[in-house]
């Protein structure tokens, strides 16, 4: 779901730009709120199937605890070093838990295309390598807002 975007109409990407833009990117920020309010913001290696931004987190981490207690995120995949380069992509929604956590590799067929797509992307690999220290969330987005100022 792409959110008609008010502002900024001329510079957001078009639907195969943005599949592109977070096939090839390979880290993200994910912002999530602490029982306390207190917004955090992690760094964090995702895979993008089209649809959905699945993150490969340690199950030991505060943003995992965090999104086991309240799974509304923000994530902001972006890039760019020069003002007319900027481009990216926030997305919002709550996060689902697929599979066992932390994930060891036990066969989980909705598992096997972003896993391939991670272990391709971020490692080379046609397997996923499981450390027993990580597990999978997924977000679709309830909403994406996208910039590209290589358009102005």
């Amino acid at each position: 779901m792409t959110v008609a975007q008010r502002h900024g109409r001329r510079i957001m990407m078009t639907p195969a730009e943005l599949d592109s833009f977070l096939a090839e990117q390979r880290t993200c920020r994910v912002a999530t709120v602490s029982a306390d309010g207190r917004p955090h913001v992690s760094a964090l290696w995702f895979a993008w199937d089209g649809r959905a931004l699945w993150l490969y987190s340690l199950t030991r981490s505060r943003r995992w605890s965090e999104m086991r207690a309240d799974p509304r995120i923000a994530v902001v995949v972006d890039d760019g070093e020069e003002y007319g380069e900027l481009r990216g992509v926030e997305l919002s929604g709550t996060v689902e838990f697929v599979g066992e956590a932390p994930r060891t590799g036990e066969p989980f067929p909705e598992l096997e295309a972003p896993e391939q797509l991670f272990a391709a992307k971020n490692f080379g690999l046609d397997v996923m390598p499981h450390d027993g220290r990580h597990a999978w969330a997924r977000l679709t987005p309830d909403a994406i807002a996208s910039w590209d100022f290589r358009k102005i």
